[in-house]
């Protein structure tokens, strides 16, 4: 049986009530976590390209993902990730966030990235994916995303410690480490360039005093006071 994660669209549209009792149940199941998601909202995300979705080659729903943006577009959440029960432990749930981060890089590529989770094999695949545990206030200030949280079970503990602590993890994703990353590199590979280039030199010069050396034994001088100045200058660069 093959697995299809792909982007979503209009004829994914009968799935969403699914996904929508899945993500509930998996809720509870937790005890922790937003709870409900409302079947529409997930049929416009849909419509607009911003959802991963998961089949079998027979078409029975498998796992979902969508994204949400934040604060005029300046950071992107990847929301809602399930996996159903019985597609679990396959790694399924890293395909469908890769394709989620992938497909929000590619939609935003300015924009940061971030989530919430108390899950550790969210946070496994986040890290791998280059995102880093941060503190809420590095996340979107926008106060819509922090309404949504309002369904959670745990909603009272982030509102007793004013938005700064709550059982979620807080993890990050920002584009410009990556440029910042790349400046290291191309910095750090030139240096080793000059570096080789240096020993690289040396050997050259090494290499012609030998077999300007060998040169004068073959022709029985115990000097090297007729090399030809082109030589000598090689010898001595």
């Amino acid at each position: 049986m093959e697995i299809i994660v792909q982007v979503a669209g209009e004829q994914h549209l009968e799935y969403a009530q699914e996904i929508c009792r899945q993500i509930e149940e998996s809720a509870k199941a937790r005890g922790t976590g937003i709870a409900k998601r409302d079947p529409e909202y997930i049929k416009q995300k849909m419509r607009e390209g911003k959802a991963i979705i998961a089949l079998t080659d027979a078409g029975v729903f498998a796992g979902f993902c969508y994204i949400e943006t934040w604060s005029h577009g300046n950071y992107v959440a990847n929301s809602g990730l399930i996996v159903t029960p019985e597609f679990r432990q396959h790694g399924l749930a890293k395909k469908i966030k890769e394709q989620a981060f992938n497909l929000s890089r590619e939609k935003f590529p300015n924009a940061k990235i971030f989530g919430l989770t108390t899950s550790l094999p969210v946070m496994k695949i986040n890290s791998e994916l280059g995102y880093k545990p941060v503190t809420f206030s590095e996340l979107t200030d926008d106060e819509l995303f922090w309404k949504g949280c309002q369904s959670c079970v745990n909603y009272d503990i982030l509102t007793r410690t004013n938005r700064k602590h709550c059982l979620c993890t807080g993890m990050l994703y920002d584009p410009k480490w990556e440029e910042e990353k790349k400046k290291v590199v191309e910095s750090e590979a030139k240096k080793t360039f000059k570096l080789k280039e240096k020993i690289y030199e040396r050997w050259l010069r090494f290499k012609a005093f030998v077999l300007l050396k060998d040169k004068d034994k073959n022709n029985g001088k115990n000097n090297y006071t007729n090399v030809k100045n082109s030589e000598l200058q090689t010898i001595n660069a």
